[in-house]
């Protein structure tokens, strides 16, 4: 391996213009994310008219390829020297046909037969998900650890990162719905304003990400390697085993998986909960408001200021824990508008904290993973997380989608055994996850020796012995 430049600070501290623009990649990833996760299943249900468990059968099967593309992608990242860096071309490249194709997928033509539209939405949804969007998220992941080697400062990136996130979301829980009944005419499920509506986010989605990728710099790798080092670069099976044998990064791949799952129950159950169990459709944006505000304001300023005094694990614990209490909390005041209203708040903040710092803990298992095992796996790292982030909300939805299912939805939506259904999404699920969650957060102990690792991988050394 090469000697580090000298003239680039690995463990950098940076400029408020660049956190914020970083952050700003996820701001126009969750356009789309957050409109997939929350409002794909009503589109499938109340727009296209197919079953809820058609549509969770296709996000399921669908899963099975997206853990082959995240694994490419990430190779190709790993392997990828260029001016831009190893992340940035990628963002770049894939931005157009993501947007492209998110249309397309928000687009079911209405006059084709049902096993026709069936296919359509399979194979959509796969350009979406496993494809382009696995091509843009998974070097979005992997950027954050080529900025900086700095723990405090990936700390500030992860909740800057997550703060862009859920303002995203914030967004999309305001306007959509408002968007699709503007350009519908009136009529909140036209396919004309669903299409006219997924249009415009995507042109904000092209135009954020953009400004994300020129404004940011990758600093740590930052040197290139010629084609005698390219050929000694370690296997994929090699790079997987040595991702393995970090505990810590498999279990905050755990954490990350068990996170995405719980949110696309939730979120994906919190438009029929508002309209079903709470009966105030009109309560949706404020509820759904509450927690995205929330987390929004405590990722400005409370998370920041705790990053100087606690470890980014103890913080996240404690935000675990009053995040099962709200959620369980949730499961005994009935049909309460108010009562939901302010445990989304209590959500909001608890839940704000893990989420804001759960990709700073990624980056630095992977850089110590870089100590530990000799063997540089960042792009392989945050592939095999986005993976999983990606199993875990498809599986989150096809599991909201199963269990409405089970209890009848599609025939009687205001049924008992329909408004147990949504519960069990909304609520009883989110608990029983975040005390997984709890879990994985225990398991975390990498913070004893990242300051030798870093230490050490700028001077080309791991822990037994020179690069």
């Amino acid at each position: 391996m090469k000697k580090n430049n000298s003239t680039i600070d690995m463990n950098a501290k940076l400029s408020i213009r660049e956190r914020l623009f970083y952050g700003s990649g996820d701001l126009a990833a969750n356009l789309i994310y957050s409109t997939l996760t929350a409002f794909l299943l009503v589109y499938y249900t109340n727009v296209v008219g197919v079953g809820a468990g058609v549509a969770a059968s296709i996000m399921a099967i669908s899963r099975i390829f997206d853990g082959v593309s995240d694994i490419i992608m990430g190779r190709i990242i790993d392997r990828t020297h260029s001016k831009m860096g190893k992340a940035r071309p990628w963002m770049l490249r894939m931005s157009i046909p993501l947007a492209i194709c998110f249309v397309l997928m928000f687009s079911v033509p209405a006059n084709i037969s049902t096993p026709l539209q069936t296919a359509y939405m399979f194979l959509t949804y796969n350009l979406v998900s496993t494809i382009c969007y696995t091509g843009v998220n998974v070097p979005y992941s992997s950027l954050q650890g080529y900025i900086t080697t700095n723990q405090y400062e990936r700390g500030l990136l992860g909740t800057i990162r997550m703060l862009m996130a859920n303002a995203g979301t914030l967004i999309i829980n305001t306007f959509f719905l408002k968007m699709c009944t503007y350009f519908g005419g009136g009529d909140s499920y036209s396919q004309k304003g669903w299409t006219i509506s997924i249009a415009c986010l995507a042109v904000a989605f092209i135009v954020i990400n953009t400004l994300c990728v020129l404004n940011c710099k990758e600093r740590v790798n930052a040197d290139t390697i010629d084609a005698q080092e390219e050929k000694v670069q370690p296997s994929l099976v090699t790079t997987l085993k040595s991702l393995l044998k970090n505990k810590n990064w498999i279990f905050i791949v755990l954490f990350l998986f068990a996170n995405y799952f719980l949110q696309s129950t939730f979120f994906g159950s919190q438009y029929y909960f508002a309209q079903y169990v709470l009966k105030s459709e009109s309560s949706y944006a404020m509820i759904s408001n509450a927690c995205n505000l929330t987390a929004l304001i405590a990722m400005m300023t409370v998370i920041p200021l705790l990053l100087k005094y606690f470890s980014k694990k103890k913080i996240a614990i404690i935000g675990m824990i009053g995040n099962i209490i709200a959620f369980a909390a949730t499961g005994f005041v009935g049909g309460s508008v108010t009562a939901v209203l302010v445990l989304n708040i209590i959500k909001g903040v608890a839940l704000g904290c893990p989420i804001a710092l759960q990709f700073g803990i990624l980056q630095d298992t992977i850089t110590y993973g870089s100590w530990l095992t000799g063997i540089n796996a960042t792009g392989m790292g945050n592939a095999a997380s986005s993976f999983c982030t990606k199993v875990g909300s498809g599986l989150g939805t096809a599991a909201l989608g199963f269990i409405l299912e089970a209890g009848n939805f599609n025939k009687a939506p205001e049924s008992a055994s329909s408004l147990t259904a949504i519960s069990w999404g909304y609520v009883w699920i989110p608990a029983i996850v975040s005390v997984l969650m709890l879990i994985c957060l225990f398991f975390l102990d990498y913070d004893k020796d990242y300051k030798t690792a870093v230490e050490d991988l700028e001077n080309n050394k791991w822990k037994n012995g020179e690069l």
